[in-house]
């Protein structure tokens, strides 16, 4: 039976690999790699199965094989959306399993049933023919643990041959999945997240002056033209839900596909080279970065992860210049656990669902309508004391992109995906919604002494849809560059009277704190952030991704490649090189603060 299931688990990861995952290899070494890495961690679950009783051991291998096909169909619903695997931190986000129960059922295909037949042959074999089984003794586990330890350490080598200090990117996580397997990635996650914890414990007052100096050298002066322009005034935050950039000024089988966004771009400054940078917290994390001016973790959520540390966040700095700050968002509020976490950032207020009349029929996909929720936030602004910030969090564009017949102004998408299909009609509902909002604004005579801040939160179609993402581009295929450029979100700041103008500055979410900040007349300088003013006539047009990649104005880099923006085409590794350190410095600098809990030793001149 051990060797049955082996056989079982070996074959039935590499077929994750290629059918669940699909990942790609470039080479016959890479895919010699692909084949073998399942070995050594089926051989060491196996192996300890034999410190288990003889009459309980086949029961323990199915269990091996049982549980390994769950990780890895817990691994392919994940992917299937977020084109990523799963870590520690996200699996213990449990709080939030009960709100995407119906994005999960989207997930899954009838034919994954077959994953699972296998164990149904295991336990009819077990029930048929148990007698017939001996057992090794106990001394055959350290055996196997020991060829176990030996395929990794040879299998390790050969990926670092290939791909050396493999391990030093733990941020690449299909890289180490495709180089040391699931199983093996999963171990070596749990490790990293456990270092992580342990960073705190003897982090000490001493390291922040490392960054202090570091955030100082990075700073830029204000625009005179822009510095307190807003000073004074309301303002807005729009987190527009999985909004980007592709759809903005494009139309879907003709018809116009955000018609109210494209005529605000006329009387806004409107940003069309601004990334988001977000990875597995996705709306959390852009929550956290626009706050903040920090990177959200690598893995798993800082919301989640490190709701007590210290922060020097927007709110509490809008708060002492006599701001009153609030969140408005119809959902529960230990989702992404924003009630713990808003606490720690300095929000004066928190609109969760409770706030809101959520009924049957004004709610759809993960809750509350857009033009609902809006329409019934006007009621909690009024409430609220002058000067406010106020973030609102919309929801309606969130996968898996559910709408009511009666809220499509345009048809669906017909293409292989259907995320892909049903994204079009609730951006264009959500583009609806935004317009009614700000109309509704100007009747209640609340709009014209309110500047707004929008942005598109995180990507709404992940890497896994790129054949039908091709189609709807027009482009024979989805290149590495092409998905770094669909990184690209909207940012919209309208500010009402003032005439439009389009900025060309490469940028991302982590530069809206201290924009906004100088806007409001606030100076920055003794401030730890690692985004620039964007209107600073000193700023460097840069942005880097949270997984490493970054992009300038002539350059993009990703995936050890570096890509002539103007040809899109593969070029030199020199004209990306100087553009390295600040890449690894700004992620390795914000990693200190956060898993250091660094900023509870910083204190701000006054």
């Amino acid at each position: 039976m051990m060797w049955l299931v082996f056989g079982f688990i070996w074959l039935k990861t590499y077929l994750f690999y290629k059918f669940g995952f699909q990942i790609q290899s470039e080479s016959i070494y890479q895919e010699f790699l692909l084949f073998i890495n399942p070995i050594s961690s089926t051989i060491l679950l196996l192996g300890l199965c034999f410190l288990i009783k003889k009459d309980k051991r086949p029961f323990s291998f199915i269990g091996v094989n049982l549980l390994t096909t769950i990780i890895l169909y817990a691994n392919v619903l994940y992917y299937r959306f977020f084109n990523d695997f799963l870590t520690l931190p996200v699996l213990v986000q449990t709080s939030n399993i009960s709100d995407v129960q119906g994005s999960i059922a989207e997930l899954v295909r009838w034919w994954d049933a077959l994953f699972f037949v296998d164990i149904l042959f295991l336990v009819y074999i077990w029930m048929t023919k148990r007698k017939e089984y001996s057992f090794a003794r106990p001394r055959v586990a350290l055996a196997l643990i020991v060829v176990a330890v030996g395929v990794f350490v040879v299998n390790l080598s050969l990926a670092q041959a290939e791909r050396p200090q493999l391990l030093t990117r733990s941020f690449d996580r299909e890289l180490l999945v495709k180089n040391i397997g699931v199983l093996n990635y999963h171990a070596y996650d749990a490790y990293i997240q456990s270092h992580s914890k342990a960073q705190r414990a003897f982090a000490d007052g001493s390291e922040i002056n490392e960054i202090i100096y570091y955030t100082r050298e990075q700073y830029r002066e204000p625009n005179e033209e822009y510095f307190g322009l807003i000073e004074g005034k309301n303002v807005m935050v729009i987190s527009l839900e999985s909004l980007q950039s592709f759809v903005i000024e494009q139309t879907m089988n003709g018809e116009v596909i955000t018609p109210f966004l494209n005529e605000l771009i006329e009387e806004s400054i409107y940003f069309d080279h601004f990334y988001h940078q977000t990875e597995q917290g996705k709306t959390s994390d852009s929550e956290f970065v626009v706050d903040n001016s920090l990177f959200g973790r690598n893995s798993g959520a800082v919301f989640f992860t490190h709701s007590n540390n210290e922060y020097d966040a927007l709110p509490e700095q809008l708060g002492e210049i006599g701001y009153y700050t609030s969140v408005m968002h119809a959902n529960n509020k230990s989702f992404w656990n924003r009630d713990m976490m808003y606490l720690a950032l300095g929000y004066d207020r928190f609109f969760d669902i409770q706030s809101y009349d959520v009924t049957e029929e004004n709610s759809v996909g993960w809750g509350l309508k857009d033009l609902d929720f809006f329409e019934q936030s006007i009621d909690l602004l009024k409430q609220q004391p002058e000067p406010y910030f106020t973030k609102f969090i919309t929801l309606t564009n969130h996968f898996p992109f559910e709408l009511d017949e009666e809220d499509r102004f345009i048809e669906e998408y017909d293409s292989y995906s259907g995320t892909l299909n049903r994204f079009f009609p609730t951006v264009r509902y959500m583009d609806y919604a935004v317009e009614q909002f700000f109309e509704r604004l100007k009747e209640e005579e609340m709009y014209e002494d309110t500047v707004f801040i929008m942005y598109g939160d995180h990507y709404g179609i992940s890497s896994f849809h790129d054949r039908s993402m091709a189609m709807y581009l027009e482009k024979d295929e989805i290149t590495d560059f092409d998905t770094v450029q669909l990184q690209r979100v909207p940012l919209f700041i309208h500010i009402p009277g003032m005439e439009g103008k389009r900025m060309d500055t490469v940028s991302g979410q982590i530069d809206l704190k201290p924009t906004l900040l100088h806007l409001l007349g606030v100076e920055t300088e003794d401030m730890i952030h690692l985004g620039t003013d964007l209107f600073s006539e000193e700023r460097e047009s840069f942005v880097v991704l949270r997984n490493g990649s970054f992009v300038t104005d002539d350059y993009l880099y990703t995936s050890d490649v570096c890509y002539d923006k103007r040809t899109e085409q593969e070029t030199d590794m020199s004209y990306c090189e100087p553009y390295f350190d600040k890449a690894s410095q700004d992620l390795h600098y914000s990693d200190r603060v956060v898993y250091g809990d660094l900023l509870r030793f910083f204190e701000r001149k006054e």
